[in-house]
């Protein structure tokens, strides 16, 4: 079977390796991109992404580019914890959370694709066409050569939140929708705050910081961190992607965020670069395969990072499409299931994440107690605070319960 990638981010990478593992051998990706950098911050890979990879083989080599957190804690804006919980195997997981650096990530997945499946990133081709025929479709790239036209037995759309197989499918499917929400997101080197392992979000709809430990703490005693900071009404959705800004105006933004835990703006401040992105997502599709066509990752269901959740919906896009391939009577009924397994679980979390998914409980805070609290049982009860928890685990599939029970995604098959 002759499979052809668009685009060689985490999504396509990880479709790449899961299709290996499942006996797939005839395998290409085709990346815009002349190069592929490793650019990007922080990713967290929660549990069930962590599962798929060490199925892969590669839950080692990615352990060993981050930090294993330990506890997510959320507080208002004053620096009162609401809620906080443990993560990966304090949670009782069989896997741990990672959060690692997204462009480490994916240089750790193109290597091993390398390593299993050889030279088979072609770079500099832009998706620019499909011609369905007859059990098959044939891509057209756009190089610096000219047009090149590949011939698949199907072909993935691993493209992000602006892939051309989306909007060649869905035509008038628009740009993505704003949330109304800027985000600067950054690296900083400081000292660890709380245990050094726990991620921490603070804020509340319209203002928020969200940090995490990305290494150990070096000789001298400091770690780097990721970081997030919010803000609703500035910005623009048009704004450049990944542009670089002065952090001074960002700082001023919460120069009075400073606990006795975490100096936000002193963190903010520290930053090698800060990176401007406009908090998008896209609506829902009612079919992500057509004809030998399939969308995957950003490309099917770009969301709101609430809930750390989209390099690791991706991960499972492409082990449930292997799957799948290697295991339904016929590529079109692969695809059906494919679809039929991942798009209504995804457009039931996107909607969730519209909602800020797990982040409710900031919201809640600053809704019934706008200036603080004392207690945070008097303002929402440990009841409800546990309830939007696990109703967000399950959503996204990964309460531990459910995600240590179920049956593997790993096929056993010759290859093909």
């Amino acid at each position: 079977m002759r499979i052809v990638i668009a685009g060689a981010g985490i999504g396509g990478l990880a479709t790449a390796l899961s299709l290996e593992a499942a006996g797939f051998r005839d395998i290409r990706i085709f990346e815009r991109a002349d190069r592929i950098r490793g650019l990007g911050v922080g990713i967290n890979l929660l549990p069930h992404a962590v599962r798929e990879l060490t199925e892969l083989g590669l839950a080692d080599r990615i352990a060993a580019l981050g930090v294993a957190p330990a506890t997510l804690a959320y507080a208002n804006r004053f620096g009162q914890r609401i809620w906080s919980e443990p993560r990966g195997l304090a949670a009782g997981y069989r896997w741990p959370q990672l959060s690692v650096h997204r462009g480490r990530l994916q240089l750790a997945l193109l290597d091993a694709v390398r390593e299993r499946l050889g030279e088979i990133v072609h770079l500099g081709h832009r998706l620019v066409g499909v011609d369905d025929g007859d059990g098959t479709a044939t891509a057209r790239f756009a190089t610096s050569s000219g047009d090149v036209d590949v011939e698949a037995d199907v072909l993935v759309g691993a493209d992000g939140i602006h892939s051309a197989l989306r909007a060649i499918r869905y035509p008038d499917d628009g740009d993505p929708v704003w949330s109304g929400l800027t985000l600067w997101r950054g690296t900083a080197v400081i000292a660890p705050f709380l245990d050094g392992r726990t991620m921490v979000m603070a804020g509340d709809g319209d203002q928020k910081f969200v940090a995490y430990p990305l290494e150990e703490p070096g000789a001298d005693g400091r770690q780097r961190v990721n970081f997030i900071a919010e803000r609703r009404g500035t910005g623009s959705p048009d704004a450049d992607w990944n542009r670089a800004v002065d952090p001074a105006p960002i700082v001023e933004l919460f120069r009075d965020w400073r606990y006795d835990w975490l100096d936000v703006p002193g963190t903010i401040a520290a930053a090698e670069e800060i990176l401007e992105y406009p908090m998008v997502d896209r609506d829902a599709l009612p079919r992500w395969s057509v004809g030998r066509t399939t969308l995957l990752g950003d490309a099917a269901h770009a969301m709101y990072p609430n809930g750390s959740n989209g390099g690791s919906q991706a991960i499972l896009d492409a082990r449930t499409l292997a799957y799948h391939l290697a295991t339904a009577p016929s590529v079109d009924a692969a695809l059906d299931a494919y679809d039929e397994a991942r798009r209504p679980a995804t457009a039931r979390l996107l909607e969730m994440t519209r909602q800020t998914g797990p982040e409710q409980v900031m919201l809640l805070a600053r809704e019934r107690a706008p200036h603080g609290f004392d207690r945070i049982d008097d303002v929402i009860p440990q009841a409800e605070l546990e309830r939007i928890a696990a109703d967000y685990k399950a959503a996204a599939g990964f309460h531990p319960d459910a995600l240590n029970a179920r049956s593997s995604l790993t096929v056993a098959l010759e290859p093909r």
